[in-house]
């Protein structure tokens, strides 16, 4: 029996008056414009045209004529502003173009289907409540600490409003809660196909800062937006379904092909942090003693690994990848994990470098004996490990040599601010120049 389509609805509420067409630059900082809402079927069938001239990332002046087209079942209103909203593909001379995140990762997911399987993910991405008080001297709103409830948790009211407001961007809240940082906080959100959970993090981060700002405060998702805090993490938890199956699940633990994705991730790690910790700031929250992973291991229920294996039951086997961080572009960071895991699973990588003891406590004679490397020292280093894979580079596609280019040159313009102030290139204070580029992603 042929299944029948899904009908999706194209035609906008009369309370709209108008709809945003959203995407994302390659920072995955949304990007868009609003239309009146009677342009919305035509946004989906012949898309509405831009320059894409001065979006990061994407073409030059001399030919950046491109066209947006509305993927309708990411419809969705914003409550609070009586409009509505819509993510979509971007296209260039009638084919999809090469420089769009939400493209790519579309493109790497089609591979992953070639081969039999479907990708889930679920973000645990972590943010900063601030009361900003016109200088960068972020004044911080409560003193509370992981899990603390009620008097010391100053934003509990806050988050319960953002989780009122999440199912209508197709959102499914789970645990909030106040995380290790003071004024620092997680929601979680239920996890999805790969390609929806990327949006649903975009959807996310512009939920809260949009409730944040309602309520007198900034939120931010910057990695370490204060030296001496902890970071901002966003662990991602993965599987892959083939059949209809959870593909990661073993008669014992984890299956051969989840081994096999473990491996691929861990031979490509070094090179992945490049695009999953993509700022300066990203290599300030990378370092040992503030449960973020700086060597290259896995493990099982180990939060000292860079790959988790958290406890399941049933039918929930999975793996959480605790490197990312919020400042990540979900579409890109999907697509280079989701490419580099593949390619474990097509040679039948091995994963090495086991561990179920405290990396950190460590010696780095131990270390080495087992094996366990350490991700790059910052976003330099990284660049430099991404240049020599080239399975990381096909995840990006032509748009390879674009995120280089424009990383590279954010790069050289640290070195030189620090130059410039007198600084050391291996600070782990946090600078002026990070809060001004980074607070707002």
């Amino acid at each position: 029996m042929n299944e029948t389509a899904p009908v999706v609805e194209t035609k906008v509420p009369e309370g709209a008056k108008f709809l945003q067409l959203v995407f994302v630059d390659i920072n995955g900082v949304p990007k868009g414009m609003e239309v009146p809402a009677d342009r919305y079927e035509e946004a989906i069938t012949d898309g509405i045209a831009f320059d894409g001239s001065s979006i990061p990332g994407f073409q030059g002046i001399e030919d950046s004529d491109l066209i947006f087209k509305a993927d309708p079942e990411t419809y969705a209103e914003v409550p609070w502003e009586g409009i509505a909203r819509v993510y979509g593909y971007i296209y260039k001379d009638d084919k999809p173009y090469w420089a769009d995140p939400r493209g790519i990762l579309k493109s790497v997911l089609e591979e992953l289907a070639k081969e039999g399987y479907s990708a889930y993910v679920g973000p645990e991405p972590e943010f900063y409540l601030f009361k900003k008080n016109g200088s960068w001297e972020l004044d911080i709103p409560d003193h509370g600490g992981y899990f603390d409830l009620v008097t010391l948790d100053k934003a509990r009211a806050l988050k319960r409003e953002i989780a009122l407001y999440m199912p209508a961007f197709g959102l499914v809240p789970e645990v909030l809660h106040h995380e290790v940082g003071k004024a620092q906080h997680e929601i979680d959100f239920r996890f999805s196909n790969a390609l929806k959970t990327a949006d649903n993090i975009v959807s996310f981060k512009y939920l809260v800062k949009a409730v944040a700002e309602i309520h007198g405060y900034y939120a931010t998702f910057m990695p370490k937006p204060i030296y001496g805090f902890p970071g901002n993490g966003m662990h991602l938890h993965i599987n892959l379904s083939e059949e209809g199956e959870n593909a990661f699940m073993g008669k014992e633990g984890l299956s051969e092909t989840a081994l096999h994705f473990v491996a691929g991730i861990l031979k490509h790690a070094k090179a992945l942090t490049a695009i999953t910790n993509p700022t300066v700031n990203s290599y300030k929250r990378l370092v040992p003693g503030y449960e973020a992973p700086v060597y290259i291991s896995w493990g099982y229920r180990n939060r000292s690994a860079l790959i988790r294996v958290p406890a399941f039951w049933g039918k929930s086997a999975r793996i959480e990848y605790r490197c990312p961080d919020p400042s990540t572009n979900p579409y890109l960071a999907f697509a280079a994990i989701l490419k580099a895991g593949l390619d474990g699973i097509k040679k039948k990588l091995e994963p090495t470098s086991y561990v179920e003891t405290n990396v950190y406590e460590m010696s780095p004679e131990e270390r080495e004996s087992l094996g366990i490397e350490t991700l790059p020292g910052s976003l330099g280093e990284a660049l430099n490990e991404l240049k020599k894979d080239k399975v990381v580079q096909e995840a990006l596609g032509s748009a390879y040599k674009n995120f280089v280019t424009y990383k590279e040159k954010e790069w050289k313009d640290y070195v030189s601010y620090l130059e410039s102030k007198e600084l050391p290139l291996d600070t782990k204070k946090v600078t002026e120049w990070e809060l001004e580029r980074y607070f707002y992603i």
